[in-house]
């Protein structure tokens, strides 16, 4: 599983002018790789994992997901079952618990129930919160746990390319590095392509390859 970027570019047009937030940008990710991007706020790194992520559309050139280019996929089908993105605030629903959480890409699947909670328990297993965790609501848990949730709601969802954006910003520093490791494990262990959006350098370091952003391009 593979996401391809060629020349690439992406434009908001103001009433007043047009920015270039990202700027004939190529690249060729690998599976079984950790990625980190990284530049200041405004070089462009948010919108390009947007755009990988299909929430949008490049202005020019085009993003392959496994060799497809976005513009002609379902992009809420591809978000379902090829890409996953992990946000920095989570992005869990308040009244579902940790397992409801988790199982949610299974529902929308049509996972049958059975099958679904027992594949739930199992990922979070593997994120390393115990089982009473699993009817606990979002609000109890710490910040570092909510991030695992959300990372067992993409092993759940067994989607091969990991978006993610700023995922360690709200984690002390022996959390981040948990949640880097579990990152790194899917890569290297699972063989999928891992992006991770960061301005940590921690995170940067653990990561297989870096690639900095400025002014839309890479430097």
């Amino acid at each position: 599983m593979s996401i391809s970027l060629k020349n690439v570019s992406y434009s908001y047009k103001g009433k007043f002018q047009t920015v270039k937030a990202v700027n004939g940008v190529s690249y060729d990710f690998e599976a079984g790789k950790c990625y980190a991007i990284i530049g200041k706020s405004g070089s462009g790194k948010t919108t390009l994992l947007s755009l990988m992520a299909g929430l949008d559309l490049p202005t020019e050139g085009e993003i392959l997901v496994n060799g497809k280019p976005t513009a002609e996929w379902n992009r809420n089908q591809m978000r379902r079952d090829e890409v996953s993105v992990i946000y920095q605030n989570y992005n869990l629903f308040p009244l579902l618990t940790v397992q409801e959480n988790i199982r949610y890409p299974l529902d929308l699947k049509g996972m049958p129930r059975k099958e679904a909670v027992a594949l739930a328990k199992e990922v979070r297993g593997r994120v390393e919160l115990p089982e009473n965790y699993d009817k606990r609501l979002p609000a109890h848990l710490s910040g570092g746990e909510q991030q695992r949730v959300a990372i067992a709601r993409t092993l759940a969802q067994g989607c091969k390319i990991i978006l993610a954006d700023e995922p360690t910003g709200n984690l002390d520093t022996a959390t981040t590095m948990n949640v880097v490791e579990i990152l790194r494990s899917l890569a290297h262990n699972d063989g999928c392509t891992v992006i991770i959006v960061t301005h940590d350098p921690a995170v940067a370091e653990l990561s297989d390859v870096v690639l900095q952003m400025r002014d839309g391009k890479w430097v």
